[in-house]
């Protein structure tokens, strides 16, 4: 039959808890030189890809109203072929009903040639206004494009020189959570959530828990430096632990993380 597996000490299990800890602040340090600059990237991204919708409809809207313009132009060639008709028509009429039948009819397509020149120059007038606003949108495109270029470039470099080490960090943060029982591992990561830096297992320093100034009293620090059961502090809610075990964790993990860098 199996051996049953030793339970890990407290000890064991704050030494694993601060390990964890310090992996996943790590990986915060990681993250927060990046800062703003995937979101910068992402929106910049969103606005260059809205500024090309812009420009496609713009120009199809350019296109649609030049179609307009021929379409004009061949009324236009269409009527004055009219005209020429009816004029020569008009030299062989037998009387003058059908002279001012003719003149009417000529007098139509002349108007029609008007009308549909009034509506080239509306046109041409749109066209023009069209084309300043491609312009502009032209100029603010690649502005964007070049800044997006720019952020892009800033934001690769960040990535090319941390990412190997965020995914390796990722996958150590994983295992030591494995070695972690679920119930303080769940309680790590509510505490993680809700306090500020994502510390939620932190040193007693200079009497007060890392990053407070509320003093602990000296018998709840003997108790911590004991090891004998799992501390948190009353004012802000974190894991503590004394601050001999937390330098020799610290110095354990800055050699694993000198070796995944």
């Amino acid at each position: 039959m199996a051996k049953k597996k030793a339970e890990a000490t407290v000890e064991e299990k704050l030494r694993a808890l601060y390990d964890l800890q310090l992996i996943d602040s790590r990986i915060d340090e990681i993250r927060n030189v990046r800062g703003e600059l995937p979101l910068e990237v992402e929106d910049l991204e969103d606005e260059v890809a809205g500024m090309n919708k812009r420009m496609e409809k713009l120009n199809a809207d350019l296109g649609a109203i030049e179609d307009l313009i021929k379409d004009k132009k061949n009324l236009i060639e269409e009527a004055k072929g009219l005209i020429k008709k009816y004029t020569s028509q008009q030299d062989n009429v037998r009387n003058n009903r059908e002279y001012n039948s003719l003149s009417k009819e000529i007098e139509f397509q002349e108007l029609e040639i008007q009308l549909a020149e009034k509506h080239i120059k509306e046109f041409k007038a749109q066209i023009e206004q069209k084309n300043e606003v491609i312009d502009e949108t032209k100029t603010r495109l690649n502005e964007r494009q070049d800044h997006l270029k720019h952020k892009q470039g800033e934001l690769d470099e960040i990535l090319a020189e941390t990412e190997k080490e965020e995914d390796s960090l990722i996958k150590e943060s994983g295992k030591f959570e494995k070695q972690i029982e679920d119930r303080l591992i769940n309680a790590y990561k509510r505490i993680r959530t809700n306090v500020k830096n994502g510390l939620a297992v932190v040193p007693v320093e200079r009497g007060a828990s890392g990053g407070s100034f509320f003093t602990i009293p000296p018998q709840i620090q003997m108790e911590i430096a004991s090891r004998k059961k799992i501390i948190t502090d009353e004012h802000s809610g974190r894991i503590l632990v004394d601050p001999t075990l937390a330098k020799e964790e610290q110095e354990k993990m800055q050699k694993l993380f000198d070796s995944i860098k």
